[in-house]
């Protein structure tokens, strides 16, 4: 998911990297790079002749966030295809735009339509996969991007825009499921669940793209009323959905505690 080796990608977000060794890593030289990277969806910025991620200097409240979710016909981006995206973009935590459509797609099978409810027959009419991306990419632009299992739909995403010729993703990004797990102690973390425990959205259909996306995102706002208060700028909080410690989970569901009682 990164362009960068580990510790590179680590550098740039925290006490950057040297001009000079920077330059050096790109495969085109400067400024053409930069002007690649940032239609990836990825900027940088230079401070006392280091560069960093533009997001290590970009405060909470001044980043736009892009919560997204997919549905496919399969599980494997080599084989198969999305055939629905919805995204909600945040910024300074207020919901300031959304995308959603589906993807024409000639073969969905009768497991995925009884999952998601869509069928070959609903995508007919869909713009095409090329289409779709191209409008997703100009959505997206360089804000971070969110998923609840981020590295799926990141992943199918990028090996999507690939497919139809355009270049990989390179958003910074971040899990729900990880904040949620460092935030919120629950006895499970899928999406379902955590919607129905924590009330998050009422009008949520399950396995539709758009309606997840915006469970998510309310995940992701509830996320954000229980982090410590030295988070202050996006890749603090990136580092925070992966470096700190996981809550401890309750020992029982109540779900069944509540049924148990009643």
């Amino acid at each position: 998911m990164n362009f960068f080796s580990q510790a590179t990608d680590y550098a740039l977000s925290t006490k950057g990297v040297d001009k000079s060794n920077f330059l050096s890593l790109l495969d085109e030289p400067y400024p053409q790079s930069f002007e690649i990277f940032k239609a990836q969806g990825i900027e940088f910025h230079e401070h006392k002749g280091r560069y960093y991620y533009a997001t290590a200097f970009c405060d909470l409240d001044d980043a736009t966030f892009c919560i997204v979710d997919i549905e496919t016909n399969g599980s494997q981006p080599n084989k198969h295809q999305i055939i629905e995206i919805g995204a909600v973009k945040v910024k300074n935590r207020t919901i300031i735009e959304h995308y959603e459509s589906l993807v024409q797609c000639h073969t969905i099978s009768p497991h995925i339509s009884a999952i998601t409810g869509i069928t070959v027959e609903d995508t007919r009419d869909a713009p095409t996969l090329e289409q779709v991306m191209q409008e997703f990419r100009t959505f997206l632009s360089s804000a971070v991007f969110l998923a609840h299992d981020v590295k799926f739909d990141y992943g199918f995403i990028s090996n999507m825009m690939q497919r139809v010729g355009l270049e990989p993703l390179m958003n910074r990004n971040l899990c729900t499921i990880d904040l949620a797990e460092r935030t919120i102690s629950a006895y499970r973390y899928g999406l379902d669940y955590l919607n129905r425990q924590l009330d998050l959205y009422g009008d949520a259909t399950h396995h539709r793209a758009l309606s997840d996306a915006m469970t998510a995102t309310k995940l992701f706002k509830k996320t954000l009323q229980f982090i410590p208060q030295t988070i202050e700028s996006t890749e603090d909080l990136i580092r925070f959905s992966k470096e700190a410690s996981r809550l401890k989970r309750p020992q029982f569901d109540p779900d069944i505690v509540h049924e148990h009682e009643s």
